[in-house]
């Protein structure tokens, strides 16, 4: 029983230490409550001041400046940018949290079978990878993005497919490193299954890592969509992204001109992507604190 009461307090008391650690982490919290608040916002604002995205204005007419009754003016046909601005974020998150849990869903099992069997397996899974990576991820995207139609799901999905390679490495390496500790040899001699072993001594000592790249892989995956939507082959109208309200910086005289068409967009998404990063470093610097920054 003593046995058992430490092995069952051991994790409580490193995840205890962990989760004070990323308290502690300036960066992180601003991370973590920026997320938190962007996200009640741009599902709970819509609802309270029942915003409409798609219905233009012809009052106000195109590119209006901001006023009492348009907070950010209006878009090149009249539509309330702040409306669409809560719209793109709830599309751009949806994408950005989704599309890495496909990731996952795809090079954890992959990598843990690598890993753990390696041989004829092994050979399979790392050569696949190895020719998922050897192509530029963008071109690939685009190319699939134009065979299937764009549209959310399209998005997400070829995203998520694209970035399992990282995911199935990053497993594949900790499962190697670990299937050869004493516990692991003590649970073969004991009769356990690879089941067992698998998920329930390797899995949760391999997973920390994985933990680290998801947050990175969300500001990426946010970043890929606004970069397809900034494209045209990404979100299409009228739908709103952050990526399709930027395209129109494209127009000089927006650009210049015009600021608030497309600024708080791209603010929002630098912002997003630089929020994620924190708690990134932050779950990195909990779970590892040997590779804590040092400014």
């Amino acid at each position: 029983m003593e046995m058992t009461a430490k092995s069952v307090s051991a994790p409580k008391k490193k995840e205890s230490q962990a989760l004070k650690s990323f308290r502690k982490n300036k960066r992180a919290m601003f991370g973590a409550i920026f997320i938190i608040i962007e996200t009640l916002l741009v599902i709970l604002l819509p609802i309270i001041l029942h915003t409409d995205p798609n219905t233009s204005d012809l009052l106000s007419g195109k590119y209006a400046s901001p006023s009492a009754a348009h907070w950010l003016g209006t878009d090149s046909i009249g539509r309330d940018l702040f409306a669409r601005l809560l719209s793109g974020g709830k599309v751009s998150l949806l994408v950005g949290l989704s599309s890495p849990l496909i990731s996952v869903a795809i090079g954890l099992p992959l990598g843990l079978l690598a890993g753990y069997y390696r041989g004829v397996i092994e050979t399979i899974v790392m050569r696949l990878a190895d020719i998922f990576m050897s192509f530029p991820s963008m071109i690939l995207i685009l190319c699939l993005v134009a065979v299937v139609g764009p549209s959310i799901t399209t998005i997400i999905v070829v995203i998520g497919v694209m970035g399992w390679t990282q995911i199935a490495k990053l497993v594949y390496g900790n499962v190697v490193s670990i299937r050869s500790k004493e516990y692991i040899e003590s649970a073969r001699a004991a009769g356990c299954s690879d089941a067992y072993i698998i998920f329930r001594e390797i899995l949760p000592n391999a997973i920390s890592p994985v933990w680290v790249l998801l947050s990175f892989r969300v500001g990426g995956a946010i970043m890929t969509e606004s970069g397809l939507s900034f494209l045209g082959v990404g979100i299409q109208a009228p739908q709103a992204s952050w990526g399709n309200i930027i395209n129109a910086a494209t127009d000089l005289s927006v650009l210049m001109l015009r600021p608030w068409v497309w600024m708080p967009a791209g603010v929002l998404i630098v912002m997003t992507v630089v929020s994620f990063n924190f708690i990134g470093e932050g779950i990195r610097d909990a779970l590892d604190p040997k590779m804590k920054r040092v400014d």
